[in-house]
This record gives structure tokens, sequence and C-alpha cells, in this order.
């Protein structure tokens, strides 16, 4: 029998304009997903900003909670949540990590897929991705599905609907401490 193991889903919202912009049209708290292999959040992947002073430049990132662009932004609020897997889903997760990490120069963030969400119409292009659009794509290519809708419509927000995930904490990103937040299991 497969060990439950989890993965990580975080939220966030740096207050920058893009996500004002987004926020003023969607009215949701958190409009950028992320995925995470460990509560310390080191091991923490999206789609967004490759340079924090350039929101026009971006692509597959390995983001870090303490430099990059969320130290640019110290009020950044956050929620996060656990999923529990299955070894097995962590393993295929992390095969299919590794394919967008060893041609993570080739992708590009897909802002008009952000607009056909607006529209309820799902825009996909080869090698380009929004944040929780690639979230919703590793999950469901290591047989996670959490809803029936193509990845390419899912937003940060029906993460946060969803019954699936385990709300570990929410606040301020800069006072997450891990350690207060480990499971009782």
């Amino acid at each position: 029998m497969a060990a439950d193991r989890s993965v990580f889903i975080l939220l966030t919202n740096t207050g920058t304009l893009f996500t004002k912009i987004i926020k003023g049209y969607t009215r949701a708290p958190y409009n950028h997903a992320s995925v995470s292999f460990n509560r310390e959040l080191s091991e923490l992947y999206s789609f967004g900003r490759k340079n924090p002073s350039n929101p026009l430049n971006g692509g597959f990132v390995k983001e870090d909670i303490k430099t990059g662009t969320f130290s640019k932004y110290p009020n950044t609020t956050c929620v996060l949540y656990e999923l529990q897997v299955t070894d097995r889903e962590v393993e295929k997760m992390k095969r299919v990590l590794q394919i967008f990490i060893r041609s993570r120069n080739k992708y590009l963030y897909n802002i008009l897929g952000v607009v056909g969400i607006t529209l309820k119409e799902p825009v996909e292009f080869s090698n380009s991705y929004f944040c929780s659009q690639f979230v919703a794509e590793i999950l469901e290519r290591s047989g996670i599905k959490l809803w029936d809708k193509l990845p390419a419509l899912v937003t940060p927000d029906d993460f946060r609907k969803c019954s699936r995930l385990k709300l570990i904490y929410e606040g301020k990103l800069s006072e997450y401490e891990p350690e207060k937040y480990e499971s009782g299991t």
C-alpha cells in the first residue's frame, strides 16, 4: 500500500500593479499559485517573474520565499495548503517537474491564457503557462485531478475552494514559520 505524503500549494498576493489588475477582475484574495514539495517551501515552483524588477519577463521559475520577487514585496499575503498524495504521485510530479527544469529557458508566461480565463475560453500555447495553469498541469499529469476543467481554466481561487486541500497557514508570507505548522501525523 502506498504511503501518504504531502505537497503544498501556496497562493500569494504581492500587491503589485499586475496583481491589483487581476484582483480587480477576479475579486479573489490571492492571484498567484505555486507548488512545493516541502513545508519549508524551499522547493517552490511556478510561472511568474524571472526578474523581480521586470514584470514583463516571465516564465518557469524556482521561487524563494526569502529572496527574489517575494523579498521585494515584504507585505505579500499568502495562504498555504497541504494536499495528501501518494509516494507514486510525488514521483510522477517530480518527473514532470524535471521536464520543466531541463527546458526552463524555452517556457514563456501565458499572458493570453490569463485573458482566456476572463472569457472562460482556454488559451493554450505550446511551452506557455500561467501560474495556476502550471500547478494544475503538474497535478493532472501526475494523475491528480482536482477539478473537471482544463488546467488552462484553473485559477488560484479554484485551489482555495478545493475541498481536498487542507489549510495550514494564512497571513504574511514573511511571517510564515514552517516548524509551527508541522502536521500531527
